[in-house]
């Protein structure tokens, strides 16, 4: 009992089942913010043309509309107006969706899509003060913190770097034409972005190794708690060995009440003993109807001789039934002979024919 609150076993797989219902899983946050960040990346620039086309469409419209002589009226800004939702929805709406699915997709392969009802539910502790202290100060809030600090220190770095190396060639941009000088802007952000996600995507390998650490650590159980776990997957022992015990005590039962239905009982002379029963007109071969060892032996012998049952010695012949036939099972071809013999004499002395 001492180490019962000292969790140093892992977790089993139905500790892992409860967890999951619970919608306590593994997952990292920085995987799924880089795999955001990259795909997004490149979504942006697959959708750049058609974002591309459809600004430049808007503003020659705004342009046409400014150089036209017509007053502005309700009619023209509601024009004016919806050109601009649809705009923003073209460009807008499927880089939305991207990164919803890539969020669901990255967030779902590290917890194999698990839906749990049981997170939905509404828990008090969540706004607890002490709790909210406790979370606060533990060691996992000191780790996002020093993460977050580490991450921003990362950024600020390439940036500054990307700055410093960057504003001498861009004074180069004015003597550009507008297309040339937004492909070099592009690249650079490029340049950036990739930089970026290449440290980033170390840091989330990092992020994944200490959530995947800290999560086992987490659901790790305790020596009584594996225990108990097994107690109600298989059964308390006692218990199975108390039914056990009730169970061969009523099949003991049920045997010595066969018992003096017998025809013949062979012992060897106390160890074991064996009754058969033998019904012509119904049985094939005999039926061993009750078999035992020392005690259970000469109880069979004690009610035999209560109810006048024939009893016979025959040492090999006893033990060999007692190991090869079942209980309520007619005797192998192996003992018909010696059988035989037996039940000619009981018949012989019963004035009993075959």
């Amino acid at each position: 009992m001492a180490d019962s609150g000292e969790k140093t076993e892992k977790a089993t797989s139905k500790k892992r089942k409860d967890e999951r219902k619970k919608g306590n899983v593994f997952s990292s946050r920085d995987i799924v913010t880089v795999a955001s960040i990259m795909i997004m990346f490149f979504a942006l620039r697959l959708w750049f043309p058609v974002m591309f086309e459809n600004i430049n469409m808007l503003f020659q419209k705004f342009i046409e509309a400014a150089g036209s002589y017509e007053a502005v009226s309700q009619t023209t800004v509601r024009s004016l107006a919806i050109d601009v939702a649809l705009t923003v929805t073209i460009i807008v709406l499927p880089l939305l969706f991207v990164s919803v699915l890539v969020s669901v997709v990255a967030t779902g392969i590290q917890t194999k899509f698990n839906f749990a009802h049981e997170a939905l539910k509404p828990k008090f502790s969540r706004i607890n003060p002490i709790e909210g202290f406790k979370r606060i100060l533990s060691l996992r809030s000191l780790v996002e913190l020093i993460k977050g600090l580490l991450k921003i220190t990362i950024l600020v770095v390439i940036v500054y770097r990307f700055i410093m190396g960057r504003i001498q060639p861009m004074t180069k941009t004015m003597f550009m034409g507008i297309e040339e000088s937004a492909a070099y802007i592009f690249n650079s952000v490029l340049w950036l972005i990739v930089s970026i996600c290449i440290v980033f995507v170390c840091v989330a390998l990092l992020d994944f190794i200490y959530q995947k650490w800290d999560y086992e650590k987490r659901i790790k159980m305790t020596k009584h708690e594996v225990k108990e776990e097994y107690k109600q997957l298989e059964g308390d022992p006692l218990v199975k060995r108390r039914i056990r015990e009730v169970q061969m005590k009523f099949a003991m039962s049920r045997m010595m009440q066969q018992v003096p239905s017998a025809d013949v009982v062979i012992k060897n002379p106390t160890h074991y003993a064996v009754a058969l029963k033998y019904e012509i007109e119904k049985d094939l071969a005999p039926v061993l109807i009750a078999k035992g060892m020392d005690e259970v032996a000469l109880r069979i012998i004690k009610i035999a001789e209560e109810h006048d049952i024939y009893i016979t010695e025959n040492q090999p012949l006893a033990q060999a039934l007692f190991a090869s036939v079942e209980l309520n099972r007619e005797i192998t071809s192996d003992f018909y002979d010696t059988v035989a013999e037996i039940l000619a004499m009981l018949y012989k002395i019963k004035n009993k024919t075959i």
